[in-house]
């Protein structure tokens, strides 16, 4: 029996899945597609967050190897400047999902994270000691907990029982790569219907992003669909032939109603869908990915009670129900409506103002998410800055120390903090920083003595010249006192 299974292997699950490497979790990655290769672009990019994240890991130059750093963000038809957020990576990066997902294989792979792929899951079944995942071959699986991360009509979701609810479609577009033979227009055309835009790749292939006239059926477009989109919006076809890939998507917003349904767990595209409009769907994902793969390696490591997992659902269903409001606001402006016209002038006017988008931009980017870990200073719960520090070694950064995914107290000042029996679970600290500490949307903040960061690089506790709350948070976050939790008990 395995300690993780996680059904799905894009993004999402091959993050998690690295995730509970690093935390010496035994897991296995299910996949339906049995070649290794996604087939097709797909998704766009990541933002500044996601981007973090991956710097946390130590694998973020195998991304900006490929990737385009581009410095805007879009809210309606405003451009937001993000190159001023306070953050080491103050962009979005143009990427397509099969190069990342490629990229995520590679690092899962040297973490010795197995792939079975060409493995369909038609159904679960758990029990109070695992949960059994049942294959299409007819073959079963058993494992301690379950993951679910296989996309929005995730059959893990639906055999948990677990509700998905939100705002119905209202429109559906076509998005395909294809071989045309026409020269293609130079600007994306909007109108009554929505965004349609035909984008060059080379070797005279391109992306084709075009809004139906009606709403579509859930079975899947062909090109003859496509091709009478086209000439319905451009008076041509542009001789489209010889798809990779060809799909619908549309503006509905969909949110699981748990994140965690008792060994079942939901992640990326499972937990939430909505429309593509800003480009929130690959970090999203992720983030969800590592805030849960180091709180499941604690439990199922033993180092923490079972209990850890429901703050999965606390912390990340808040914050995707966030992402999924702006990618509704944001999908209003995506058809030339007069109404909605005006609206946008307007915003335009309103976040030209100083600063006015700076908030906006810090939501695309994921960089203003902050956890509800109960009163305190403003780091409580935040993102810790990547700050250029100086420990006894020499200079570093704070996202070169969370490389293992271990939590940490770094100790800027005062007297020097005792971690007690933690002491072997937690890396301590001691650094010294001169500069500023500033962060997204709230600005300067006061520099603490030292801070407690959880291996997601999430404050967990501010220590304001004091050891005071220090234990209990090491309690929370950190496990049992001396690891005494026998392993595999809840």
């Amino acid at each position: 029996m395995h300690e993780v299974i996680i059904v799905g292997c894009g993004p999402t699950g091959l993050m998690l899945a690295g995730e509970l490497r690093l935390a010496g979790a035994d897991v296995v990655v299910l996949e339906r597609r049995r070649s290794r290769e996604l087939t097709g672009s797909r998704g766009g990019g990541i933002h500044a967050r996601t981007i973090e994240l991956l710097d946390q890991r130590g694998i973020v130059d195998r991304f900006l190897a490929e990737g385009r750093p581009v410095h805007t963000a879009t809210f309606g038809g405003t451009g937001l400047d993000s190159s001023r957020l306070p953050t080491r990576h103050p962009y979005t990066l143009a990427l397509f999902q099969n190069h990342i997902e490629r990229l995520l294989t590679g690092w899962v792979e040297e973490l010795g994270g197995p792939i079975r792929r060409g493995e369909e899951v038609v159904g679960i079944a758990a029990d109070a000691d695992a949960v059994e995942v049942l294959l299409a071959s007819g073959d079963s699986l058993r494992a301690r907990y379950v993951v679910g991360a296989d996309g929005g009509r995730s059959v893990v979701r639906r055999e948990a029982g677990i509700g998905f609810v939100g705002p119905d479609a209202t429109r559906s577009s076509l998005i395909a790569e294809v071989q045309v033979t026409e020269e293609l227009p130079t600007d994306a055309k909007i109108d009554e219907r929505g965004v349609h835009g035909l984008y060059p790749m080379g070797e005279g292939r391109a992306r084709v992003v075009v809004t139906e006239a009606e709403l579509g059926p859930a079975n899947a477009p062909t090109l003859q669909d496509l091709r009478r989109e086209l000439v319905h919006v451009f008076g041509t076809d542009f001789g489209v032939h010889d798809p990779t890939w060809l799909s619908r998507f549309t503006d509905a917003t969909r949110q699981a109603t748990a994140y965690r349904v008792g060994r079942v767990l939901l992640a990326g595209d499972s937990a939430h869908v909505h429309s593509p409009t800003g480009g929130l769907g690959i970090g999203l994902g992720i983030q969800d990915a590592v805030n849960l793969g180091w709180k499941l390696g604690q439990v199922v490591r033993g180092v923490s009670g079972d209990e850890l997992l429901d703050t999965y659902h606390a912390e990340r269903h808040p914050a995707g129900a966030r992402a999924l409001k702006f990618t509704m606001a944001q999908s209003l402006f995506q058809k030339a409506d007069p109404r909605q016209e005006a609206l946008r002038d307007l915003l335009d006017e309103v976040l030209r103002v100083d600063d006015a988008g700076t908030p906006v931009a810090a939501l695309i980017s994921g960089l203003d998410v902050a956890y509800d870990l109960g009163a305190g200073p403003p780091l409580l719960g935040r993102r810790m800055p990547d700050l250029d520090i100086v420990v006894p070694d020499g200079p570093t950064r704070v996202f070169e120390l969370m490389h293992r995914a271990r939590p940490a107290v770094l100790q800027f000042g005062g007297q020097p903090l005792s971690l007690g029996a933690w002491s072997e679970a937690v890396d301590r600290v001691p650094a010294r920083y001169d500069g500023p500490w500033e962060l997204p949307v709230l600005g300067a903040v006061d520099a603490p003595a030292a801070v407690l960061v959880r291996p997601d690089g999430h404050v967990a506790w501010v220590g304001e010249g004091s050891a005071d709350g220090l234990s209990d948070a090491l309690s929370r976050w950190c496990g049992v006192v001396g690891g005494t939790r026998r392993k595999g008990s809840l």
